[in-house]
This record gives structure tokens, sequence and C-alpha cells, in this order.
């Protein structure tokens, strides 16, 4: 875990390192603790805490007025403010401030906890109650939340009431406390990289299940293969939060097209060899052009394929670029 333990006195570093023991990370102190494996700062707090701004976890050993006062200003959004975490010089408590649901702040408290023997102190309503807490669930299964709006009106919802929930794939007839199968409703849960709409207000979540396979002519700029796969994944009602990766032939591996548009949306970009993409089972329209020009007849299609998967969009054609689409196989559990 990528931590930064903020620690001011000699005490608090000596619990800061018993942290670190358990959750990996740095040790930052006021310049006059540094030395070995403390790392100073100079300058104020509030400065040091916001270079480490986009850490996973700030943990700090301390008040917790000192910790609420030094992240104040840098907290923005809980979809991607980091944990921060709160324990005295004695590790007697530990208090998630901040992120507790889908920063992680409250699961890192309870595994604090446990290993160096302190007590969680987690007030969120739902840990509280004992119900399903629906931005953590999804936060750990790597989910995107599509309407924050919506998932704190589920939250509340399910204080109160059971939730319905669906899904495109099977799930356990045992549901957490909190939610209740079903697929009709004033408020509820879908799961799907479709974008699925089956109560009056759907929180839908949606899992990185989309396979895209693209083939392109030298030169194709990053907007005609944004534009391309865009309009793919819309015409087939596919969500592009679903995008897990893309793949494309190696010989492409040198696009800066591709390569820009991928890191700019942070996909990961595999390449595959000829022979590979050729070993892909299935039957596809082939082109024999394509075939002289770099060795297989169908790139789009075998690389949308060449990790699994159904092809749940074929190829698509439009500006120098080919784009194709499989859904990788997903699925819910609740442990």
């Amino acid at each position: 875990m990528n931590a930064v333990i903020f620690a001011f006195t000699d005490n608090g570093v000596a619990t800061a390192r018993r942290v670190r023991g358990v959750i990996g990370g740095r040790i930052v102190a006021p310049a006059r603790l540094a030395g070995g494996d403390v790392e100073g700062y100079e300058g104020t707090l509030s400065d040091a805490v916001g270079g480490a701004f986009d850490s996973d976890a700030l943990v700090f050993v301390s008040a917790a007025g000192i910790a609420v006062r030094a992240v104040a200003p840098h907290a923005a959004d809980k979809r991607s403010d980091p944990a921060v975490l709160c324990l005295d010089e004695r590790a007697r408590f530990v208090i998630p401030l901040l992120s507790g649901h889908i920063g992680g702040a409250n699961r890192l408290a309870r595994t604090l906890a446990d290993a160096l023997g302190a007590t969680p102190v987690v007030t969120t309503a739902t840990d509280v109650n004992g119900r399903f807490a629906v931005d953590t669930w999804a936060a750990e299964r790597g989910l995107s939340i599509t309407d924050m709006a919506l998932a704190k009106a589920v939250s509340a919802a399910i204080l109160t009431r059971d939730v319905p929930f669906c899904a495109d794939v099977g799930f356990s007839d045992k549901l957490p406390a909190g939610l209740t199968p079903g697929e009709s409703g004033p408020l509820g849960v879908c799961v799907s990289p479709r974008d699925r709409r089956p109560f009056d207000d759907t929180l839908l979540l949606v899992p990185r299940a989309l396979s895209v396979g693209v083939g392109c002519k030298k030169g194709a700029s990053a907007e005609a293969i944004s534009a391309l796969i865009d309009g793919v994944l819309a015409a087939h009602d596919l969500r592009i939060e679903a995008v897990s990766r893309v793949n494309t032939i190696d010989v492409k591996r040198g696009e800066p097209g591709l390569i820009s548009l991928c890191a700019a949306r942070r996909w990961p970009l595999a390449f595959y060899s000829a022979g590979q993409l050729a070993a892909v089972p299935g039957a596809f329209e082939e082109s024999e052009f394509v075939r002289e020009a770099v060795g297989v007849g169908n790139v789009c299609e075998r690389a949308a394929l060449a990790g699994g998967g159904r092809l749940i969009a074929p190829k698509s054609a439009g500006g120098g670029v080919t784009v194709a689409v499989a859904e990788l196989e997903w699925g819910i559990d609740f442990d």
C-alpha cells in the first residue's frame, strides 16, 4: 500500500513504525524528528499533507483535530480522496476520518486494530447498523459508481428498508442485509456493463468487463480511435467505464495516437503477435489486404477476444480504424 504515516513525537514515531509494519508505506515527521527511516518535512503540515494526497492512505498518529485541520484544505471528492485515519500514540483507538467506504478507511481501520490490539472507532451509519454499504462493496470489487447522489440515496434508503438489487449475471439468493432481489421499483441497484435502467432511479454499478480490440492504419489519431470506440460502445448500450483493456496487434506498438488515448483514459494496452491472433478461435470476416499488411486477416475482433470472453460488438470501421468489443467473464460475490 502507498501509505504515508505522520507522527509528531518520539512516541508517535514508535507507533508509526508499528503501523508501517502492518500496511507498509513511509513515515513523515517534523524536521526535528527526521533521520534513519523517518522523513522530515519543512514548512506547514498542511503543505506536507498536500504533497502526499495522491497516496492510498494517510495515517496520523496524533490528536484527531491535527489530522482534520491538515487534510481539510485538500479534501475534494470521496471518489478520489485517500483513506485518512487517526490513532493515538498508544494505539488504543483507530479512527477513520475520511473516505471510510470508497477509500477503504473503515476496512483499513479494522485491519490496523486487529494487528495492533486497538479498538476501531467506525461511525458510518451503514456499518453501525450492520447494513450493506454499497459504496464500500463497489470500491472493493472495482465497480464504477455512475452517480454519487444515487449512491447516497441508496445508502440512506438501506438504513430503513431493503433495496432491490439486480445484475446481468447470477448471484447468491442470500443477499446482505439491506438488499433484496428485484428488477423494478422507485430506487434500486443494478450491476451491468450496459446502460441498464430497470428502476425509476437506478444506481448503476459498472464492472470492468469489456475487452476492446482495435486495428488502425499507420498514424491514426487518438481522436479518430476514440470517436469510433465511443460510437461502438454507445451503439451497443455499453458503458465506457466497463472498458477493462484495449488489445491490438504488435506491429502497432509504436502508434502514438493509440498509446496516448489509452494513457489518457488509463486503459491497459496489450499487444499480440499475428500468430497469437490467428490462433484465437472463432469465425471472422477476413481481409486479404489486412493479412498481407500485418499477417492476419482480422485484427480487431481477434484482438478483442484474445483474452477470452464473447464477442458482443462485431467489427465497425471508420476513419482508418476498426473496433470490436468482447465481454469478459465476470461475477457477483458478497463475501
